[in-house]
């Protein structure tokens, strides 16, 4: 029987902190009223990521929103709330998304970030990157580093901007952390277990 990885996804309990991997892709989080309240919102490519990512925070007790972007697109939103502030206030510096200083993503939020922008493609698999931030995509690499995945960039005429993580070994690696396949989800779409 394998032994499950202090960091992956099933070895805890889900918690609002665990949204952070809506932040380590195209998501954005906004304040309000000086530090009471806080939101997150993200604009996905695919009404099953929207699913997901609705059913996610209401694992964590946020209710969100499925709605619309201005070109169309699914946009999950939540609601401002004051349960997001400690999430917000460690992703912005200002008004600019920003990655926490330490930051390594435990299982949980690999699993948002591949539900949120994650693909596997011919060359192992994709976490896509906030376009709008381009100075988050360095520390998010060191992130990924730290759970022990190296991994490439990936840019806008690859398909990206994202990081790509190669190889049997680290395949392996991040399906255990991700976890499970979940529900609505579909394949090829978060690294399952070969």
């Amino acid at each position: 029987m394998d032994q499950l990885s202090f960091y992956s996804a099933e070895a805890r309990r889900a918690d609002v902190a665990d949204l952070a991997g809506m932040l380590c892709g195209p998501g954005q989080a906004v304040g309000f009223g000086r530090g009471t309240a806080a939101r997150l919102s993200v604009v996905v490519d695919a009404e099953w990521r929207a699913r997901c990512l609705l059913a996610a925070c209401a694992e964590r007790g946020v209710q969100a929103e499925l709605g619309r972007s201005d070109e169309g697109r699914p946009l999950v939103r939540t609601a401002f709330r004051s349960d997001l502030t400690g999430l917000a206030a460690h992703w912005l510096r200002g008004a600019v998304k920003s990655v926490p200083a330490g930051f390594v993503p435990d299982g949980w939020a690999l699993r948002i970030w591949a539900l949120t922008s994650g693909t596997a493609d011919a060359n192992g698999y994709r976490f896509g990157l906030d376009p709008h931030a381009p100075a988050t995509h360095e520390p998010l690499a060191e992130a990924l580093r730290g759970c022990g995945l190296p991994t490439k960039s990936v840019g806008a005429r690859a398909g990206g901007p994202a990081l790509r993580v190669t190889g049997r070994r680290r395949l392996a690696r991040l399906a255990e952390l991700v976890g499970p396949l979940p529900d609505g989800a579909i394949e090829g779409m978060i690294p399952l277990v070969s």
